[in-house]
């Protein structure tokens, strides 16, 4: 039989809610129906989050609204069981196998109330063999029950012991109360087979360093595992994606399998291709890789495909940079790149529930405003793969992070045994689901992540943990730079004490203003030495009808710390500027939120022009951040939670589509909006 791949958000599913552990109680029966549960059975969606659920049947308030989020913190402390009933129709195969892309944390899996298997790990599918489960002809219940998730992973506390693999942001940041997602927060298939299967296919493409950029020449590299006889025969082509209009197929393999050969990789060179470019530089074809598994009789038992695209990337010295420092200077296709975009953080604190048509939003607003790149925070996770085919069409280069943060009170990374063998089995996953998108610009180890013992200098390669990561890169993705951290290098943040000592590499920071923000702010500015600002932000208040709209019964004022409102996201209350600057508090809140988003485009006009103004001395500016997954009363960010640009994205769309040579000869001043 040919391989079928069935998609279990087709079926119907409930979710019941237990006190830890009740459920394996033999009175209890049934886990999705027994008479125990404390939460009775509900409808639910696959993908989905058990919050999302619980939500739409009404059992748990909206979390955006005034202080309502605290009402939902209870749901941690059960276990909730996912259920559905798999058709026997689906079931017809030789071998039938789970295959989960993201659960959301840890747990079990049973079929008619038997354990299948566990799972731990948020970052890694986890594939379940179902064969010894199943009777011929009869239907079965599946369950997917989820554990408590751990008590705390948040901003604060001690890095190296932040060791529950799942994401850290949803336990609170500066930018979000508590909300820990629980769910399927990715693809959750069958697939169900006989003796022909492409158990995995993976490929990478080069070009030819010393090309002609007007007639390119590329290689794909493709390699895997394949299940089949020994007749079987496999047929892999290279076509152009083209929109309405069929493909020109070129033919990179067609011959039996071959099992060695398979895996040890198959090589073809000597592609013409058209280069892809990042977003402002030039154009963004794609191709479609291929696979075809054949049996003896010339049928047709499988088929996968990857989006693939062919650039060269290189990395200099920037301009004036000290001898060993490292290269920000990202050249593509032999042109200097100055890298301009935002940090990306989850969309919602259930992104097990984001629409694909929510990432294409927010995508296509920072495709327009001119970005180029866009860094996937170490906070969160490995995104879904629309995101990175969505950044493959968009021209956005991403830089993607390990999920490892920093936590204030200790930065250091794990180095226990454990760790280090989890994370590493991570990365690789990560290389494997991602390394075939064009878009994959660089791996890095993750976010503010310091020497042991509170050094304030960044990690390096002296880590045994980042250096094993390294290696790995260096194996696996050897066509990729990988990063130790960001920010890297001497300093974590740029001071005007130090400016001109050649030991602001990349770096992080200012987040907020001081003082005036065309005096003290614009001075740093023009004095500023880094070779890659990674994260700069300024604070910005959401619109007032945002803010009306999930107040709640709270009051929009006052806008200070006695207002809980505010004090939730309390590092970005300007309150105390803005008494300063009119020797009074605001009469109203649409008074403080125009000064507050002007406040925030002026803040980051005079940041980014000047290290844009500064290229090639300076390699790019990243802003802290792009979008709110919650609905903050205010935060750096430049979209609200609705999506909508506040003034200060519309700003930087034009520093962003300006030629840097035109912001170095324009006045310090112009361009900055008027009051």
């Amino acid at each position: 039989m040919t391989k079928q791949i069935y998609d279990l958000r087709q079926l119907s599913w409930t979710l019941t809610g237990w006190n830890p552990f009740e459920w394996r109680l033999p009175r209890s029966g049934n886990p999705a129906t027994g008479r125990d549960a404390c939460i009775s059975p509900v409808p639910a969606q696959v993908p989905g989050s058990v919050q999302m659920a619980l939500l739409q049947s009404q059992i748990i308030p909206d979390w955006n609204v005034g202080m309502q989020a605290q009402a939902c913190e209870w749901v941690e402390n059960r276990h909730w069981v996912f259920t559905t009933t798999v058709p026997a129709d689906w079931l017809r195969g030789r071998h039938v196998r789970l295959r989960a892309l993201g659960l959301d944390h840890s747990g079990w899996l049973l079929i008619n109330g038997q354990e299948v298997g566990t799972f731990a790990n948020a970052f890694v599918p986890h594939v379940f063999d179902l064969d010894a489960f199943l009777l011929p002809n009869e239907e079965v219940t599946l369950s997917i029950i989820f554990a408590c998730p751990a008590r705390w992973l948040g901003q604060f506390g001690l890095t190296p012991q932040m060791t529950s693999w799942e994401p850290r942001f949803n336990y609170t940041w500066d930018w979000l109360p508590r909300l820990v997602q629980i769910g399927i927060w990715d693809d959750l298939c069958l697939e169900v087979f006989d003796e022909y299967e492409i158990a995995s296919f993976h490929c990478t493409t080069s070009v030819e360093e010393s090309t002609d950029a007007t007639a390119p020449l590329g290689a794909v590299r493709i390699w895997g595992e394949i299940t089949a006889p020994r007749n079987a025969s496999i047929h892999i082509t290279l076509s152009e994606k083209a929109d309405g209009s069929a493909a020109e197929k070129t033919c990179l393999y067609q011959q039996r399998y071959r099992a060695e050969e398979f895996a040890a990789g198959i090589m073809k060179t000597q592609l013409p291709v058209r280069l892809w470019y990042p977003n402002g530089s030039g154009q963004q074809p794609l191709y479609t890789v291929a696979i075809e598994l054949f049996n003896e009789s010339g049928e047709c038992e499988e088929r996968l495909e990857r989006q693939v695209g062919f650039k060269i990337v290189n990395w200099r010295p920037c301009e004036g940079s000290v001898a060993d420092a490292d290269p920000w200077l990202c050249v593509v296709n032999h042109q200097d790149v100055f890298l301009q975009g935002i940090n990306w953080t989850p969309i919602r604190p259930n992104f097990a529930d984001v629409t694909p048509d929510e990432y294409r939003h927010r995508l296509r607003i920072y495709r327009d405003m001119g970005c180029n790149l866009l860094r996937v925070w170490g906070g969160a996770f490995l995104e879904k793969s629309c995101f990175y085919e969505l950044c493959d069409e968009l021209g956005l280069l991403v830089w993607q992070e390990m999920p490892l943060s920093s936590s204030g009170v200790d930065n250091a990374p794990p180095e226990d045994a454990a760790s280090v063998q989890t994370l590493q089995t991570i990365l690789l996953s990560y290389i494997s689901r991602r390394q075939h998108h064009v878009s994959l610009l660089l791996w890095c180890g993750g976010n503010e992540l310091e020497e042991a013992g509170r050094t304030g200098k960044p990690v390096n390669m002296t880590s045994p943990l980042i250096r094993s990561l390294g290696q790995i890169v260096a194996v696996a993705d050897p066509g990729r730079r990988f990063l130790s951290s960001s920010p890297s290098g001497p300093r974590f943040s740029a001071d005007e004490a130090h400016m001109g000592q050649g030991c602001h590499w990349d770096t992080h920071g200012p987040w907020t203003v001081e003082g005036d923000v065309e005096g003290v702010w614009a001075h740093y500015w023009q004095t500023d030495d880094s070779l890659f600002r990674s994260e700069v932000g300024a604070p910005g208040a959401s619109s007032v009808e945002l803010l009306a709209s999930v107040a709640g019964r709270g009051a929009l004022l006052p806008v200070d710390w006695d207002n809980p409102l505010w004090r939730r996201t309390s590092w970005w209350i300007e309150h105390p500027q803005f008494v300063e600057e009119y020797g009074r508090d605001p009469e109203t809140i649409e008074e403080y939120v125009s000064w507050s988003q002007q406040r925030q485009a002026k803040a980051l006009v005079i940041a980014a022009r000047a290290c844009k103004g500064r290229f090639p001395r300076c390699g790019g500016f990243l802003v802290w951040m792009g979008h709110d997954a919650f609905p903050c009363a205010a935060n750096t960010s430049i979209l609200d939670y609705a999506g909508a640009m506040k003034p200060a994205a519309h700003e930087l769309s034009t520093i962003f589509h300006t030629d840097p040579l035109a912001l170095r000869e324009e006045p310090a001043a112009s361009g900055i909006i008027a009051d």
